[in-house]
């Protein structure tokens, strides 16, 4: 039997193999998929918690309307009751005998209210509306500063790994001198000296290729969390282009963009409805002195018709509630109210001033970086030339290591920083968008 077993096991291990296979076989290939920056940002907004949270502050928000709004529609109550007695209790009137109480009473009551006119209500329904919308604004809001920062993670990303390729670079050149010192050395047509060197730049260039890749692994990991899909970060990151060639364009005139940041901000949208909030409760202490108006209806039907044999009866009326005096709570009320509001006033005014800084403060930052990328295009250029011919050279027995270790380095320090200028001028053009109240797609953002 246990020979007999073992084909059976191997048909059901090969059958688990394979399915295993054709499971992981998508997961597999959507890490080695490449991740585009729109990709990025969708994944973030779908995934990300703290997008998610803005969507239950935005129900939170619709709820409180919907209970201010409950305020005006009718209320209706239905009350069922049951009575057992020890005893009936009956009378003659007239001719006809009544039962007054009996074994097993039943009642039900309906009632209706309706709020016919309450001014505080209304300021109150008001006030309400205006702190929805903010938060809308607010939701919408966090959900684009969200896409910045997983913009800016993803182009910190790109930049350590283009950093990486240069540090590897590095070590390769490195470990070529390194040979060549060895072998001109051993030809006796150089001295120790140019090993020793040559053997210090590759140990240099061997510990920076470690250190950036631990950077490398720190904005995946970083980038990762907020995608929270780590495994879409493994594969190889799209380079966004566009960023790049947006930031080349000319800006228009800077009191225009201020203009347009100002009326398209979110934030300084969400402050302004909260201050309208605001001013709306700080109405309703003094409309306190006006009446509220209110009526009811009641319907009632019972086993016991009592004298009048009738067991149904109705009632309808109206009530009109005038506070005359409270104790003067409503004078402090409403200087608190309008505290709070002046408060709202000046968080609106300070946020507006800041637009017009921040708006600023891109323009020259992107200026200048546009001005810092051509540089650094240029150095780079200028030290690959150097390292070719300082290479050439060597070979040649025109210079010496020490030469070709400095061009090295001065190539990888001009790779670099052409990568960081680079990059950095696409984090300018973010910055700029984002002070105009555009997502990173140079589009304006829904509520």
């Amino acid at each position: 039997m246990a020979e007999n077993s073992r084909p059976g096991r191997a048909r059901r291990f090969a059958a688990a193999s394979l399915g295993l296979t054709f499971l992981w076989a998508p997961l597999l290939a959507a890490q080695d998929r490449p991740l585009t920056l729109d990709e990025a940002v969708k994944l973030a907004l779908e995934r990300n918690e703290r997008s998610l949270a803005t969507q239950e502050d935005v129900n939170a928000a619709n709820a409180r309307v919907a209970q201010a709004r409950s305020f005006f529609l009718p209320t209706i109550t239905s009350t069922s009751g049951y009575t057992r007695r020890a005893y009936e209790v009956r009378r003659v009137v007239g001719d006809t005998e009544v039962v007054i109480s009996r074994f097993n009473a039943l009642a039900e009551n309906l009632a209706l209210n309706l709020t016919l006119f309450d001014a505080t209500s209304m300021a109150g329904l008001s006030a309400v509306r205006s702190q929805r919308n903010s938060a809308l604004a607010a939701a919408a809001e966090s959900r684009r500063q969200l896409a910045f920062e997983v913009s800016q993670a993803f182009l910190s990303t790109l930049g350590t790994s283009q950093v990486q390729e240069a540090s590897a670079r590095r070590f390769a050149f490195a470990k070529q001198s390194l040979e060549a010192a060895k072998a001109r050395f051993a030809a006796g047509l150089t001295s120790v000296n140019d090993v020793t060197r040559a053997e210090l730049e590759y140990a240099t260039a061997e510990v920076g290729a470690t250190q950036v890749q631990g950077q490398v692994e720190t904005s995946t990991l970083q980038l990762g969390y907020l995608l929270d899909a780590p495994d879409a970060v493994h594969g190889r990151l799209v380079v966004p282009e566009f960023l790049i060639e947006a930031a080349s364009a000319e800006a228009a005139n800077t009191e225009a963009l201020v203009e347009e940041a100002l009326a398209r901000r979110l934030d300084v949208g969400s402050l302004r409805y909260l201050a309208s909030a605001q001013h709306a409760l700080a109405k309703v202490p003094m409309l306190g002195w006006l009446p509220t108006l209110s009526t009811s209806y009641r319907y009632s039907i019972t086993n016991e018709p009592s004298f009048n044999n009738r067991n149904w009866n109705w009632t309808a009326g109206a009530t009109l509630s005038w506070t005359l005096f409270d104790g003067l709570a409503r004078f402090g009320q409403r200087r608190e109210q309008m505290a709070l509001a002046k408060l709202a006033d000046l968080d609106l005014q300070a946020a507006t001033r800041r637009v017009d800084v921040e708006v600023r403060q891109a323009l020259v930052s992107l200026a200048n970086q546009r001005a810092s990328l051509k540089q650094a295009s240029v150095a780079q250029d200028v030290a690959r030339k150097n390292a070719t011919e300082t290479t050439e050279l060597y070979r040649q027995g025109l210079a010496s290591a020490l030469q070709v270790a400095d061009a090295i380095v001065s190539l990888f320090e001009a790779e670099v920083a052409f990568v960081q200028e680079r990059y950095g001028l696409g984090v300018a053009f973010l910055n700029l968008e984002a002070a105009l109240g555009l997502d990173p797609f140079g589009k304006e953002p829904r509520t």
